[in-house]
């Protein structure tokens, strides 16, 4: 347990997410009871005073009030973060950065022509990341930064697909899904009422140019064959793929893959998917909830193969409750037989929403342990030609790490670098969706649809009506 005593809150999630970062899995509280830690902050003159109690030690010392709050919030991370380490904490890789986008940092650098070593200096002394981190971080922003040289923000524009459903529900899941059993007999109303929006969304954004689609979820190919083919081609009616670049489909679940489902998304254009394993453990697909073998998997991206798709993604999740540094080294080396074109490295990451939070004790991973799984994936990826093109990070990661795509080059995913950047506006259909609308001078607008399909489906020219309402303003 930890006690945070902020006389000052103007800085408490900052403050607690570095925290969290040395110490997973604890509980915070805000009161001066006996915990494993104490952080008393005060605010006195042009300084924040701040004091570390453990059941050992007292720390005191103090951080200097800036001009602007951005310089002061990472001044007392700063001092915070090196006075944790003076009581036995090890250093962690991102050093101070607890937010979600490490690699907007440099791309902002990158556009005002700062020179590389600028950069690396302004990491380490900013930020204190560590090398390791610091040359993926560059290099992975380096790739987005060239990447995105042929996308059109001003013109251009991306859509989004949202089925939510799934064949069962996975343990350390918190997206919108529903269960496909039980909603079989409606699926048919959820996709004509999809197709609907989707058809009023290519009014709006006619004369725009659709750049990339992606289709998720949930698990997309959940659905029929038939179903996937009506909304495909719905798209390709209405919308004008003269610009488009990509269009991809997350068939993820091997459980819910067919022939005729890969063959259907084939012939409407998908030049892109993914099938997920997670983990080719199979105790470890029995424990999360997964409904398939091992073998599934094996047979499902043979068949996306014999079916003649050249652009296969895989995720994996390092961080799985039980896995060993010899489960995933047999994970990966089974990778090597597929060699996929592009392979997502995640590190576990619960939300609140997440059974395997709120049924099941999550397994804390000890950090050193994390950073020895995810080299091997990384090294996995080096085998098989792939480089970094995108990065991002959570809340709650497991070893305080990130998650991380590799590809081939010229099979990045677009739509994975643009969701994270949030330099073009991002258009989403369906239930659970979020709509990012990037208007000219940077400023960023959300348009959620609710997320029960029951409620999209009868609220649906609700829906609409706010995307109307925003494509409007200027």
């Amino acid at each position: 347990m930890i006690s945070l005593l902020l006389e000052d809150m103007t800085f408490e999630q900052d403050i607690r997410e570095l925290l969290m970062a040395f110490y997973p899995g604890e509980k915070y509280i805000y009161t001066d009871d006996t915990a494993l830690l104490r952080l008393h902050l005060y605010k006195k003159e042009h300084e924040y005073h701040i004091r570390i109690n453990t059941d050992s030690e007292v720390l005191e010392f103090c951080s200097e009030i800036k001009d602007t709050k951005f310089d002061t919030k990472n001044e007392l991370k700063r001092n915070i973060y090196q006075n944790l380490l003076k009581l036995g904490n090890k250093e962690l890789p991102w050093g101070t950065l607890t937010g979600i986008r490490p690699t907007k940092i440099v791309m902002d650098l990158l556009e005002k022509n700062m020179p590389l070593e600028e950069i690396k200096r302004h990491l380490k002394e900013v930020y204190l990341v560590g090398d390791k981190r610091m040359n993926l971080c560059i290099d992975t922003a380096f790739k987005e930064f060239n990447i995105l040289k042929k996308i059109d923000y001003k013109d251009g524009y991306s859509l989004y697909i949202g089925i939510p459903f799934c064949p069962t529900r996975c343990l350390y899941c918190s997206f919108t899904s529903y269960s496909i059993a039980q909603w079989k007999k409606d699926t048919d109303t959820y996709v004509e009422a999809l197709c609907k929006e989707l058809i009023a969304v290519s009014k709006m954004y006619n004369g725009k140019k659709l750049q990339t689609i992606y289709m998720g979820g949930g698990t997309p190919t959940s659905l029929e064959g038939c179903q996937l083919t009506k909304i495909l081609d719905t798209v390709k009616t209405n919308f004008d793929f003269s610009n488009l670049l990509e269009l991809t489909v997350e068939a993820g679940r091997p459980d819910s893959i067919t022939r005729e489902k890969l063959i259907a998304l084939r012939d409407m254009g998908v030049n892109r998917i993914s099938i997920n394993p997670q983990t080719m453990q199979q105790k470890t697909l029995d424990l999360i909830g997964r409904k398939h073998t091992v073998e599934d998997i094996c047979n499902s991206f043979r068949l996306a193969r014999e079916v003649g798709f050249t652009n296969i993604n895989m995720d994996f999740i390092i961080g799985l409750n039980g896995e060993t540094l010899s489960d995933i080294k047999y994970s990966f080396t089974k990778v090597k037989d597929f060699v996929p074109e592009s392979l997502t490295i995640h590190s576990l990451a619960l939300k609140r929403a997440a059974r395997l939070n709120t049924e099941n004790k999550r397994e804390i991973v000890d950090n050193d342990l994390m950073l020895s799984m995810i080299d091997v994936a990384t090294d996995t990826c080096n085998e098989l030609g792939l480089k970094p093109y995108y990065l991002y990070r959570q809340k709650n990661m497991a070893g305080n790490l990130e998650n991380i795509g590799f590809s081939k080059p010229g099979k990045e995913c677009l739509y994975n670098i643009l969701i994270m950047e949030e330099k073009q506006t991002i258009i989403a259909c369906g239930a659970g969706t979020s709509s990012k609308i990037v208007f000219n001078d940077g400023r960023i607008e959300r348009i959620e649809n609710v997320k029960d399909p029951k409620l999209y489906i009868e609220r649906l020219d609700e829906m609409i009506e706010r995307k109307e309402n925003m494509h409007g303003i200027d």
